[in-house]
């Protein structure tokens, strides 16, 4: 991994500071690669020749006394928590400088920034610290409460061990190009990216539709002032807005795409439900609603159903599993969406492939395997939406 996050935000780090970066995410690397493999080959070895699993969650009672799960998912939990105590300090040390990049993009800004001072944050967001990260996206840590994107920024190239793309853009720069290459009579004059944190994968909408407005949407104030600040440092314009996915403040038929990543499995089914009423809502007649997530439980074996989890159990995520259990093709009908518009894609790494093979998968049907949407160096994305009739 490259300590550097290649923008006009990026901190002054010591030697040590670089060093303890780069062991944690060597560390997740070899967690999330060796250790893994390692996992399921004792499940092959010596757990599935004696039992026939139906689903994941048979195959997790059964892993949970092995010494193999137990030790894997020790040290993933240790090093997530590394993830955000690696760069933490380094925030702290920049703070004064953070402070004055930041107002200085704002002042020089090209998009926009929308907060709201009285912002009423639902229950489910504010009673845990999802993945782990303290203070979760508002920040609410020691002298870093108004950088928590800062945190979010560089704890996330701590995170992604060099998967995710140069910019940690490589989901957003997949998903927007396999919009363009599926549906290229759509020219979208507006799209809306929900959940955006601080726009990893907003922008990628911008630099694939350049004629577009693109708007990221969330709910935590911090992550969206870096967000605009990043944006702006970067020298490409968007706009972001706190809002809720519940209540999208678009107007009926008015947005060409709606968009999240890494989102839907962060609320309770009740709210993905709202949500997805609102993308209908605001989609325009041949507009595109698109979700990047983890596959569906039943499209996977009960190991690799077992494996992608976890993170319901052991990463402060706890709708993942509900929502991964959901069938996504009955999310888009039931808010309104012809069941005939349904559509998902397995696709490779936009960004470290070759056009060809990139259109070439997103042409094919979905197909599954271990590899899907699992981060490791081998991962591939999966996307699933509807068209609006």
């Amino acid at each position: 991994m490259d300590s550097k996050l290649g923008h006009g935000l990026d901190l002054v780090k010591t030697q040590d500071q670089i060093y303890k970066e780069k062991f944690v995410s060597s560390l997740r690397a070899y967690v999330l690669n060796d250790l893994a493999s390692d996992m399921r080959q004792d499940f092959e070895k010596n757990v599935a020749c004696e039992n026939d699993f139906l689903d994941g969650f048979e195959v997790h009672k059964a892993m949970k006394g092995r010494e193999i799960f137990s030790r894997y998912s020790s040290i993933r939990c240790a090093a997530q928590e590394m993830v955000w105590g690696s760069v933490i300090d380094e925030v702290n040390d920049n703070i004064e400088f953070l402070e004055a990049q930041v107002k200085s993009y704002s002042n020089q800004a090209e998009g926009s920034l929308v907060l709201d001072p009285d912002f009423e944050f639902p229950k489910y967001y504010t009673s845990l610290d999802v993945h782990l990260m303290p203070g979760n996206y508002e920040g609410r840590v020691k002298g870093a409460n108004s950088l928590s994107g800062a945190v979010y920024d560089n704890g996330f190239n701590v995170f992604a061990f060099g998967a995710m793309g140069k910019q940690f853009n490589d989901i957003g720069m997949s998903m927007a190009n396999c919009v363009r290459l599926k549906f290229p009579d759509l020219l979208p004059e507006v799209i809306v990216d929900v959940g955006c944190t601080i726009g990893h994968n907003t922008l990628p909408w911008k630099e694939t539709f350049p004629s577009a407005e693109v708007y990221g949407l969330d709910l935590a104030g911090p992550c969206l002032q870096y967000a605009h600040a990043r944006a702006e440092a970067m020298n490409i314009k968007a706009h972001f807005r706190q809002a809720s996915a519940q209540e999208l403040p678009f107007d009926d038929e008015s947005v060409d795409i709606v968009f999240s990543s890494m989102f839907l499995h962060e609320m309770p089914v009740k709210e993905i439900r709202k949500f997805m009423d609102e993308a209908f809502r605001v989609l325009k007649k041949g507009g595109v609603m698109f979700h990047m997530e983890l596959p569906p439980n039943d499209s996977l074996t009960p190991y690799d159903a077992f494996y992608l989890d976890w993170d319901s159990y052991y990463n402060n995520e706890p709708f993942y599993k509900t929502f991964r259990d959901l069938g996504y093709r009955d999310l888009c009908s039931t808010a309104g969406f012809q069941e005939k518009s349904f559509f998902e894609s397995v696709m490779p790494r936009f960004t470290y492939v070759s056009e060809d093979v990139f259109e070439a998968a997103v042409s094919a049907d979905a197909s599954f395997d271990e590899n899907t949407g699992r981060l490791s160096d081998s991962i591939q994305w999966y996307g699933f939406g509807s068209r609006k009739d």
